[in-house]
């Protein structure tokens, strides 16, 4: 039993390990300082964007496919960014997101379906964004949360891709491209 309880500690313990260091060496936003071309937020999320996307499940199975008309504006250091959505289910919804831009390239941001704030940050061509979304399932809402890249690149196009979970585990990915009109 010894030897037993042994084992499962040691197995415990490269587990947390491998977890620990999987943490470790996750991109930073500041990863992409040099890289070109730069975005500002401010910029390339004001007028009219068209946005193409995929929710896949954790299996990498496409479970939806949408499009997204964008309308946004700013003023100042605080924009709204209207997204309007339709899915291939043809289902639509819309949700309003208000930014902010603080220093040193910080944003937050807030939504009606978004528990709390948004926090993003933007360095280089790259934006990370991390939010709890309230998300409608089977008639129920659950909160997930997302970690979100967005990567310009050009002055009309930038990708994006979502990590979506819950308590640690993923759900799915949600993979974008935004085009500037």
């Amino acid at each position: 039993m010894n030897r037993r309880i042994f084992l499962s500690r040691r197995w415990l313990s490269a587990i947390m390990s491998s977890v620990l260091l999987s943490a470790c060496s996750a991109p930073q936003v500041h990863d992409y300082a040099t890289q070109t071309p730069v975005l500002e937020l401010r910029d390339y999320f004001n007028g009219t964007l068209d946005a193409y996307g995929l929710f896949t499940d954790r299996s990498g199975k496409v479970v939806k496919r949408f499009t997204v008309l964008m309308n946004c504006h700013w003023q100042g250091d605080a924009g709204v960014l209207d997204e309007a959505f339709s899915y291939s289910d043809g289902s639509t919804q819309r949700r309003v997101w208000r930014l902010t831009r603080h220093a040193d390239g910080q944003y937050t941001g807030q939504a009606d379906d978004v528990v709390g704030s948004a926090q993003g940050e933007q360095s280089g061509n790259a934006f990370h964004w991390t939010y709890t979304l309230a998300l409608p399932v089977d008639g129920r809402v659950i909160e997930v949360q997302f970690d979100d890249w967005m990567y310009l690149m050009n002055d009309r196009l930038m990708l994006n891709k979502a990590a979506m979970g819950k308590w640690g585990v993923g759900l799915g990915e949600v993979t974008l491209s935004f085009v500037k009109r």
